[in-house]
C-alpha cells in the first residue's frame, strides 16, 4: 500500500491522495508533489514548563535558559545577562583549585576495593598486599592468632534428618 503524500493542482489547490491524479472528476491537469510542513503542535505541559523555564531565567538574572538533555550543556552561559562578572568565575575557579591542591596524607597511598587478583593463599602467606609507601599494609595470619586455616563447626552445621542425599 503507498502512502499518502501531498499534491498540488494548479486548478483545484492542494490535496493528499496516494497515486498523483486530482481528485476531482474529469481534471486532467498535471499535479505537482508538494512537501507541506505540519502544524506544530504545542502541548500544555510543554507550555508550563517553558514557562517555568522562564520563570528561572528571570529569577537568576539571565537572558536565557536553554532547555537540555541529560549530558548536554547550556552552552555559554557565563557570558549570558547574569549578575557575575567573568572576573568573578576566575577568581572562584582559582580558590577552587588551590582549595583541591593539599598535602598528601598517610591513607592516600591505601589501595580501595578490589579488582579480583587477591587469593586466598597470598592471605595466607602474608603478601595479598603490597605496600605502595612505607605503612603496612597486611597481617600475617599467625600475628592475628590463626594457627590453622578454616575447619568446620559441627554445632554449626545441619543434618539430612530426612536422608535427602544427591546420589552419584
Amino acid at each position: 500500500m503507498a502512502t499518502l503524500k501531498d499534491y498540488k493542482c494548479p486548478k483545484h489547490g492542494y490535496f493528499e491522495a496516494r497515486r498523483a491524479k486530482c481528485p476531482m472528476k474529469n481534471c486532467e491537469e498535471e499535479v505537482m508533489v508538494v512537501f507541506l510542513q505540519a502544524p506544530g503542535m504545542i502541548s500544555a505541559r510543554t507550555k508550563m514548563g517553558d514557562k517555568q523555564m522562564k520563570g528561572l531565567a528571570d529569577d537568576f538574572k539571565m537572558g536565557d535558559i536553554i532547555s537540555t538533555r541529560e549530558g548536554e550543556t547550556q552552552g555559554n552561559i557565563k557570558s549570558r545577562n547574569n549578575k557575575f562578572k567573568k572576573k568573578d568565575y576566575e577568581e572562584a575557579e582559582r580558590h577552587l583549585a588551590a582549595k583541591a591542591a593539599r598535602e598528601p596524607r598517610p591513607g592516600d597511598a591505601a589501595i580501595w576495593g578490589g579488582d579480583n587478583k587477591f587469593s586466598l593463599q597470598g592471605l595466607i602467606n602474608g603478601n595479598m598486599i603490597r605496600p605502595v609507601r612505607d605503612e603496612a599494609v597486611g597481617v600475617m595470619p599467625s600475628q592475628a592468632g590463626i594457627k590453622n586455616g578454616p575447619t568446620v563447626d559441627p554445632r554449626a552445621t545441619m543434618r539430612d534428618h530426612e536422608n535427602l542425599q544427591i546420589k552419584k
